[in-house]
């Protein structure tokens, strides 16, 4: 018997951003980050094959750059273990350094970049299986909903069920970080915006994991310069602690006054694993303001936990979720709180 071979990819390897857009314009063609996520999908069928357009050698895409004010813009291409390795992004940023450091295991980490993980595929078993149509390899329907769905939303936003998969954003959403996209096509060709972080993803459209189009090229992600005295945890629940995508991811920013030994003046709260996008918790975060350090949620903070419930929309399988979010988040809250101000 002879196996059938599937068509080779054509791959070319740009300088610049600016040639890099060229060469996504118009002619099928994907960006190749990292490439641990597009290898899998191209693996199983979940991406057709078709050109590659490698950002390897495009310097401009690489590292962090710090302003004079103290805020810094990350590559698009940096690694992922470079966020958590790297002393002055971990002392500006502690809850996103921690989230990498957290993320898969040391050799993807390793390979594995920053906007790779933000536009990854989700990691539904449905998409990833060739025998099953889905709304995003051009099918009508969600099959996870009907059928195993036991690690989707328990926030359900729209017709899709497969929770989005990047633990990166979950903390850069925390940190109000925002991202510069190169536009490859339409009346904004070439182009370059920012925009907030959250923009990248729509959890009512169930066709695509983010919003950018084939020919648009995620530059960098943007933070605002860090706060003095901030307290943050990064925590996630995983069916098993290395390689495992969280059932729920939370990270919790605090702001306290007096250099971080004094009351909570802001809060930022973030939670992956629960639906199609990474979601703030403002309820939670106001419910934050005037906590001390030191002393564990008062009873405003476990009020707004309870509150959770209202925002969930649990599937039949996933009803566990909501008591899993729950006490993810206030361990996360109680660990923050704990944290030792920087």
């Amino acid at each position: 018997m002879t196996m059938e071979r599937q068509p080779t990819s054509t791959v070319t390897r740009p300088t610049s951003t600016a040639e890099a857009v060229r060469e996504l314009a118009g002619g099928g063609a994907r960006p190749r980050a990292g490439g641990t996520d597009l290898a899998a999908c191209l693996e199983v069928g979940a991406v057709a094959p078709g050109p590659l357009v490698d950002l390897l050698d495009v310097p401009e895409l690489r590292g962090p750059h710090w302003a004079e004010d103290g805020s810094v813009r990350i590559g698009a291409m940096t690694a992922v273990a470079e966020l958590g390795a790297d002393p002055r992004l971990a002392g500006a940023y502690p809850g996103l350094a921690a989230a990498a450091r957290a993320l898969a295991t040391p050799q993807i980490r390793g390979t594995a970049t920053v906007g790779g993980n933000l536009l990854q595929r989700n990691r539904c078993s449905y998409l990833r299986n060739p025998a099953f149509d889905c709304f995003q390899t051009g099918g009508d329907s969600c099959p996870a909903r009907s059928g195993d769905h036991l690690r989707g939303v328990v926030v359900d936003q729209g017709p899709c069920v497969a929770p989005h998969p990047s633990s990166l954003a979950v903390a850069l959403l925390a940190y109000d970080a925002t991202v510069r996209v190169r536009h490859g096509s339409g009346t904004d060709s070439g182009a370059v915006a920012d925009r907030d972080l959250s923009e990248l993803y729509d959890g009512t459209d169930p066709t695509r994991d983010h919003v950018l189009s084939p020919e648009d090229l995620l530059v960098a992600v943007s933070l605002p310069a860090s706060v003095p005295g901030e307290r943050a945890a990064h925590l996630r629940a995983a069916g098993r602690s290395r390689a495992e995508w969280p059932l729920v991811e939370a990270v919790v920013r605090l702001e306290c006054a007096e250099g971080g030994t004094g009351p909570v003046v802001r809060a930022a709260v973030a939670v992956g694993g629960v639906a199609r996008t990474p979601l703030r918790l403002p309820g939670v975060e106001r419910s934050l303001v005037g906590s001390l350090p030191g002393r564990g949620p008062g009873a405003v903070v476990l009020e707004a936990l309870e509150g959770l419930t209202e925002l969930c929309s649990p599937l039949p399988a996933t009803g566990y979720k909501v008591p899993l979010l729950q006490a993810t988040v206030q361990d996360a809250v109680e660990r923050a709180l704990d944290s030792p101000d920087r």
